[in-house]
């Protein structure tokens, strides 16, 4: 899973075989240690009911959950350059954040094409 931070926007890139787990009902993990001054932990699951993204937990340990229908919509779609987007809104107006979710498919089509 990659995560990339610009201003209110958060972009969550994961491969093709995290995909796959997260399809399977297995919740996605990062783990990043920033040198000795602390630990960050993000977990990424799907959400069976949800219609949109959820973004819970502390500043060191997130939990993001996508709607199951959305993300498993967009995994039919694959390969495609086009992610998801949803607006989590803030506790007050200009701190909404938007949400990317996307699938790189680089590395199964580089698979392919070596096979």
């Amino acid at each position: 899973m990659k995560l990339q931070i610009e201003g209110q926007h958060l972009r969550v890139r994961i491969d093709e075989d995290e995909l796959a787990r997260l399809l399977a009902g297995n919740a996605v993990h990062a783990h990043t240690r920033f040198a000795e001054a602390f630990a960050m932990v993000i977990e990424l699951k799907l959400q069976a009911d949800a219609a949109t993204a959820k973004l819970t937990g502390q500043a060191d340990a997130w939990r993001i959950a996508l709607p199951e229908a959305a993300v498993r919509d967009h995994a039919g779609r694959l390969p495609t350059r086009d992610g998801l987007r949803f607006l989590l809104p803030g506790r007050s107006p200009g701190d909404e954040l938007t949400l990317l979710f996307d699938v790189d498919v680089r590395d199964s089509v580089k698979r392919r094409r070596s096979s």
